[in-house]
């Protein structure tokens, strides 16, 4: 995929993305807003609705343009099934598996029957992919897997995009950076001995001995 291209695709997929979350805070699951399909990806398997998944990778660094990891799935969970299901796991094709964390306590995700979850942003539950593969790339359509205890897996594919513009407050967070450390003396710098006088200054023996025998030389 070309470079145009591909800002082509992360720009429409920033403008789907913006318009389905506000539909989906504005309205229920089943209100009419939510029976326009989005561009970005969604799919309905067995009583269950995936809506507005989005893979969200860390920001575009200007100067390499790399994807970098750690990378979210973000998406709207919809249960239309009188069953509560627990979201058991999701996986990115060439990513890996995510791991999972509930927005409150620890456990498993739960997705309440009639209702919904919502991964990814502040204050909701995360599914985050620590190592992603080369494959994974900004631009691309990622084939995206979620497993429910009852209804099983259910697949599509999903935009890979960077947590820049509006997307940076679903993105992952920073990686850490390693912390600097002051360098550290490989020991401390002591005096190899102390610098004595090589010798006292009074005359030694054979300067006295000398002296003597002139001043007997003199008074004869």
């Amino acid at each position: 995929m070309s470079s145009s291209l591909r800002r082509g695709v992360l720009a429409a997929a920033a403008i789907a993305f913006s318009v389905t979350a506000l539909s989906a805070c504005a309205a229920g699951n089943n209100a009419q807003t939510l029976e326009v399909k989005p561009d970005n990806a969604e799919t309905s398997v067995g009583g269950i609705r995936l809506q507005n998944v989005v893979v969200i990778t860390q920001p575009t660094t200007q100067a390499s343009g790399e994807t970098k990891g750690p990378a979210v799935v973000s998406a709207s969970v919809f249960n239309n099934t009188g069953t509560a299901q627990t979201l058991d796991a999701v996986r990115i094709e060439g990513g890996g598996s995510a791991e999972i964390t509930p927005a409150k306590g620890k456990g498993r995700v739960t997705v309440p029957a009639h209702g919904s979850v919502l991964l990814g942003g502040k204050g909701n539950a995360s599914a985050v992919v620590t190592e992603i593969g080369e494959s994974v790339a900004d631009g691309n359509a990622q084939k995206v897997t979620f497993t429910f205890s009852t209804t099983g897996d259910v697949s599509l594919r999903a935009f890979v995009v960077p947590a820049d513009s509006y997307y940076t407050k679903w993105g992952p967070s920073a990686v850490p950076s390693a912390p600097q450390t002051s360098p550290k003396p490989t020991g401390s710098a002591t005096p190899t001995g102390t610098a004595t006088p090589s010798g006292s200054g009074t005359p030694t023996d054979a300067a006295s001995a000398s002296a003597t025998a002139t001043e007997s030389a003199a008074t004869h």
